[in-house]
């Protein structure tokens, strides 16, 4: 068997130039044992870490071909996540990272509504992966808030519990928020009126009737979330609705409704006649 040239010290003595690295093919690993002769089509064994990656990347496009022909009926939740993770995390199987995020936050709409922070804490989800999250959960918010701006409110109630679901259910504090409509019951602003602890947000009915006369807003539907999940209301929520209405009624503002927002449903306190 010819020996192959073995590059030097000396420039002169290379047989060819060696400046570009020469690509290595699968037949570099079984280098000095004799080589079995193979079919004309037969596939050449690969080493276990190639081999890993040929097995991700055939599962990745027979997951987008049943998505590209059957659309996302044809997925599980894990599945949908996996596809988005796909152009995150380019070079590694996502499909245990996609089934860890759903187990940690026990929904799709868990996965997108955790803090960055806790997206963090499951492995192989960096802080750039989080961040891109967290921009995909943002864009849905901006998505069905267009669905309620220039829009009569109380006629696309859906659409408002689905937003404030999106926005708040999943949230680790309490925050308080209000829809301040005008004459027509058009959304003229949607704030944050205060954040709080676990199971209380302080909430101060005369800052809520100054900034409802500041926007010339007419009426309001007050809406906050339970982190506990349960959307019952307390007799605190009950006792300082009522307060509010009170102080907007002297100011000819209406209040509509006080809806609480769990990570499974909601409830309206007008619609149970609590006020």
């Amino acid at each position: 068997m010819a020996k192959r040239p073995v590059a030097t010290s000396s420039d002169d003595e290379l047989p060819f130039e060696t400046e570009e690295p020469v690509a290595a093919d699968e037949r570099s690993f079984f280098g000095g044992q004799p080589q079995k002769p193979t079919a004309p089509n037969a596939k050449a064994a690969l080493p276990a870490s190639l081999a890993a990656q040929e097995h991700y990347h055939g599962h990745r496009e027979r997951l987008r071909d049943r998505f590209r022909e059957q659309g996302d009926i044809a997925l599980a939740d894990y599945e949908i996540l996996e596809l988005l993770l796909f152009r995150l995390i380019p070079r590694r199987d996502t499909k245990p990272i996609a089934k860890a995020l759903i187990e940690r936050f026990g929904s799709l709409s868990g996965v997108f509504g955790a803090p960055a922070a806790l997206l963090t804490e499951v492995k192989g989800v960096g802080e750039a992966v989080a961040l891109d999250l967290k921009l995909i959960s943002t864009v849905a918010h901006r998505t069905l808030k267009s669905e309620i701006r220039s829009k009569q409110v109380l006629s696309s109630w859906s659409s408002v519990i689905q937003y404030c679901h999106a926005a708040m259910a999943h949230e680790t504090r309490e925050q308080f928020r209000i829809l301040f409509l005008d004459k027509r019951n058009v959304l003229i602003a949607d704030e944050v009126q205060g954040r709080g602890t676990v199971d209380h947000t302080p909430v101060y009915p005369r800052e809520v009737v100054k900034r409802a006369l500041e926007l010339s807003a007419t009426a309001i539907i007050l809406v906050h979330n339970h982190p506990s999940g349960d959307p019952t209301p307390s007799r605190a929520d009950i006792d300082m609705t009522k307060v509010i209405i009170e102080a907007a009624k002297a100011l000819d503002i209406t209040v509509h409704d006080h809806v609480i927002i769990g990570k499974d449903g909601h409830v309206s306190l007008k619609g149970l006649k609590l006020i």
